[in-house]
């Protein structure tokens, strides 16, 4: 099974700052995923190329791709726009679990604006940009999303 990690930043794309969410969340899903083929990228935050890519991983084949960054406030943060473009049906209950788990610990939670939704049979979800934000929002949905790849791809039906 094809699973993709997209970190989207563009200080890490250019090289001014070490990605470490990317790294964090691709080690988390091959502790969950362990037979899991995985495939990492980095892009700038740039609301084409994030579609492009992503378009072009769903293409692949691959049933998971998760995104690390551009879900804030800032200007060039277009992460969920380009989610919306490439996504035919949103998973709204898994950017709601993400928020709110995560702000029994954070408050600023609640100013992230992921989304989550399904390309055909791939899921896709977009985590923070900052390392521990990306772990906590992806370890609170871990068991939702093995369950949502299963069903998204037609091999498991609801209990």
């Amino acid at each position: 099974m094809l699973l993709a990690v997209i970190t989207i930043s563009d200080r890490c794309s250019q090289g001014l700052m070490a990605d470490t969410a990317g790294p964090a969340v691709a080690a988390l899903l091959l502790q969950n995923f362990p037979n899991a083929d995985l495939r990492t990228a980095l892009v700038a935050d740039d609301e084409d190329a994030i579609v492009s890519l992503l378009n072009q991983i769903v293409h692949e084949g691959a049933r998971l791709i998760l995104t690390a960054g551009g879900t804030g406030l800032g200007p060039r943060d277009r992460t969920p726009e380009a989610t919306r473009r490439v996504i035919d049906r949103e998973a709204p209950g898994l950017a709601e679990a993400m928020r709110s788990k995560g702000a029994l610990q954070n408050q600023f939670s609640w100013l992230s604006r992921g989304v989550a939704g399904l390309k055909g049979p791939t899921l896709i979800v977009n985590l923070p940009g900052s390392k521990r934000g990306a772990e906590e929002s992806l370890i609170s949905i871990l068991p939702l999303l093995k369950h949502g790849v299963e069903v998204a791809a037609g091999g498991q039906t609801h209990p």
